[in-house]
């Protein structure tokens, strides 16, 4: 099977084909750099992207905060992470870079606060 993509590592966004085999790229055609292969292999073999959300304060001057993972999680733990967030409140005050969660998920990446919040 053959899958067609659009890299968006760099700025070239080479379209990609890539071979699959099972759920393995084979082979990776049209990449003008080493990232667009990468992300092709990636992207058929364990999607994932980083997750942007809010998160609902409780008694601070903001009602949601944004956040964000410091790393790609897989696509398939996106709804179960938005689950887990619907569930947050923040409850004191934080800066950018904060970290709202230090396992989120318990997948090794870290939830981060990307707005200051205060009382």
């Amino acid at each position: 099977m053959t899958k067609n993509l659009v890299c968006i590592e760099c700025p070239r966004s080479c379209v990609l084909s890539v071979d699959i085999e099972g759920s393995a790229a084979k082979a990776v055609r049209g990449a003008k750099c080493p990232k667009g292969t990468a992300y092709a292999a990636a992207e058929v073999e364990i999607p994932s992207r980083i997750l942007t959300a809010t998160v609902l304060t409780k008694g601070l001057d903001l009602k949601l905060v944004p956040v964000r993972t410091n790393k790609p999680i897989p696509k398939k733990d996106l709804l179960r992470a938005m689950d887990e967030i619907r569930g947050m409140r923040i409850v004191k005050p934080m800066k950018s870079g904060d970290v709202v969660s230090a396992d989120f998920l318990g997948l090794g990446v870290k939830l981060l606060a990307t707005r200051d919040v205060t009382k």
